[in-house]
């Protein structure tokens, strides 16, 4: 799991997500770069339909 985690860290090191910087990736815990990782990796699920959603 460690060696996971550390290809994790280089990869978003060498291009880090936009509003972060390589040192942000660099003084995160394993914990909030896995979270991180989720996070922009999972795919959204639109309940809504073709339709959308409309606040009236």
């Amino acid at each position: 799991m460690q060696t996971n985690i550390e290809e994790l860290r280089k990869k978003y090191i060498n291009n880090p997500p936009e509003g972060l910087t390589s040192k942000d990736i660099r003084s995160m815990s394993d914990e909030e770069l896995l979270d991180m990782d989720y996070f922009m990796n999972e795919e959204l699920d639109d309940d809504f339909g073709e339709e959308g959603f409309y606040i009236f």
